[in-house]
């Protein structure tokens, strides 16, 4: 059994200022308010702007308004608090990059691996090229981006992940994908999956339909608030998890492979 606590959750789901990041910070600075008393606070992908493809020209810098903010914000409410934004690293680069604001200050960051090509994403910003494991509460948390849920290999590690994590700007016409390709993620890897999507429509006219959720080890949903916004809760038992995992121990019988970044 584990010893390590139960984790609680909250995921905003939001609709999204079109490239104003300003508007935004007070929209979430607001709705931060009533994730207080969680561990973790999830905010969708690119939440400052949108998904917009005009990373030259609203790329903040490593220690840009919305990086501080988001320290600033997680010291606050006491949580840790995760989503992406527009970055230009310190390499000149443009990076679709998950913040991982903790209470202390302190920042961890993944890069998104899989640039949505039909969006033409890989031609405005640099793929990552690392998988990231952060550790909350003694809890094992993988963050992911949108498109790399497509991509299971990705989302797998020779540690065990006890949370996977998504943040994404997913259209409604895709959402069947989302809400099959989700349960498969929490299954295959014995794991919780907590996902976050956003509501409304883009600058483009692409309409989003939320579809935020939260899944067990066994893909089934704790938490579905389906086009609603707001900021939801959930508690993730770290009792239960183990027991699954030592009933149904899958992952000894796992195929052992390489991943080649390229």
């Amino acid at each position: 059994m584990s010893d390590k606590p139960d984790l609680e959750l909250a995921l905003i789901q939001s609709e999204l200022a079109w490239q104003d990041p300003v508007a935004n910070r007070a929209h979430f600075g607001a709705l931060l308010e009533q994730a207080r008393g969680a561990d973790l606070v999830v905010l969708p992908e690119m939440f400052s702007t949108g998904f917009s493809m005009h990373s030259a020209e609203l790329a903040e810098p490593e220690d840009g308004p919305t990086v501080q903010w988001l320290r600033e914000q997680a010291r606050r409410i006491d949580a840790v608090i995760t989503g992406s934004l527009i970055i230009q690293a310190v390499d000149g680069s443009y990076r679709n990059r998950l913040l991982w604001a903790r209470p202390d200050g302190s920042l961890a960051h993944y890069d998104k691996r899989h640039l949505f090509r039909m969006a033409g994403e890989h031609k405005h910003y640099s793929a990552g090229d690392a998988q990231v494991l952060l550790e909350l509460k003694g809890w094992r948390v993988r963050p992911l981006i949108c498109y790399d849920l497509r991509f299971p290999v990705w989302s797998r590690d020779p540690a065990t992940t006890d949370l996977l994590l998504y943040t994404a700007n997913w259209p409604a016409a895709r959402r069947q994908h989302w809400n099959r390709l989700l349960p498969a993620r929490a299954i295959e890897n014995l794991c919780y999956v907590a996902a976050v999507n956003r509501i409304g429509s883009d600058g483009n006219g692409h309409p989003y339909s939320g579809d935020s959720q939260v899944l067990d080890f066994q893909g089934e949903a704790l938490l579905a608030p389906g086009e609603a916004a707001g900021v939801f809760r959930v508690s993730l038992k770290a009792a239960e998890l183990a027991a699954y995992r030592e009933r149904f121990p899958a992952d000894r019988d796992a195929d052992h492979f390489h991943l080649d970044i390229f």
